[in-house]
């Protein structure tokens, strides 16, 4: 049986991870964060406590269970954040990636690390695995930098760029965007949305599945990973509004220049997802699908 390591596993990516292992019993897991462990399950893996940046710390978990692979999720994603506060998106997005990497070329680890479409423009999405990379913000250029700092390094890695992550875990320290449109929503808050932004939004459990079929079928390069369904922001947030028969009318479409963000996001992005369907048997559910699941999930 293949042993894990993944980093971040208190984020929801991690979490999902830390479930679907559980659930299957296919992989010894270790999972790792920073504090305390947030997952409600506690048995069935083993969870340490690890700072990213830490390599000594990372070098003892690695002796100790000597694992066939590490799934790196952890990061700064916020966009804004990373433009605002560049030397520390340049530490937890690249530092530790080299780290990472360091230590997996010494005990021969396969490295699955998590990029994003960010690295794009937007110019002329959805992109297959190839495409020309052109970040608009500093999140997007550490991310590729991390990516191109890989391809180079002579470790056994898998890049999964993925799109808008979302889903629900029983302890959220972070919203996304279809929990954060749900409650506004719900409250009857005015909305500012967004109708000029078309993504690919991806189900957290679906991003899981991708980076355990890497691991299972040792796979090398890049892939797509995200969901079927194209769609603007504003549509977006009219789907979540009919999925749970809420007002739609407090929703103000406007321009992404109008919102003044400190980082530039892509016009549209979006995955051609045809090799990862072909290659690890990847299986997106639709969008609709992925409500349905937050929805029994939520209870």
């Amino acid at each position: 049986m293949q042993t894990i390591l993944v980093t971040g596993s208190n984020g929801l990516t991690g979490q999902k991870i830390t479930e679907n292992v559980i659930a299957s019993g296919k992989f010894n897991l270790i999972a790792t964060s920073k504090g305390k462990n947030r997952f409600p399950v506690q048995n069935g893996y083993q969870y340490e406590e690890m700072d990213i940046l830490d390599k000594a710390r990372i070098t003892a978990l690695v002796e100790k269970y000597r694992p066939d692979a590490i799934i790196h999720t952890a990061a700064m994603t916020n966009v804004d954040t990373a433009e605002n506060n560049k030397q520390e998106a340049d530490r937890l997005n690249v530092e530790a990636v080299k780290l990472l990497m360091d230590i997996c070329n010494t005990y021969h680890i396969q490295l699955v690390h998590l990029s994003t479409d960010f690295i794009f423009d937007g110019e002329d999405g959805p992109y297959d695995e190839q495409a020309a990379a052109n970040p608009l913000s500093y999140y997007g250029k550490t991310k590729l930098q991390a990516e191109e700092l890989l391809k180079a390094s002579g470790v056994k890695w898998a890049i999964l760029r993925t799109i808008l992550v979302y889903g629900i875990v029983k302890d959220m320290s972070r919203s996304n965007i279809v929990l954060w449109a749900k409650g506004a929503l719900e409250k009857g808050s005015p909305l500012n949305v967004v109708n000029d932004q078309w993504r690919m939004p991806t189900l957290a459990e679906d991003l899981a599945e991708a980076c355990l079929l890497a691991v299972e079928k040792k796979a090398q390069g890049i892939y797509n990973v995200s969901g079927k369904d194209m769609m603007s922001i504003a549509e977006l947030v009219y789907r979540v509004a009919d999925f749970w028969k809420l007002d739609k009318s407090q929703v103000q479409e406007v321009s992404s220049a109008s919102l003044g963000q400190q980082a530039s996001r892509p016009r549209r992005t979006g995955f051609i997802l045809d090799k990862t369907i072909r290659e690890l048997g990847y299986q997106p559910h639709s969008f609709e699908q992925g409500l349905e699941l937050l929805n029994k999930q939520l209870g």
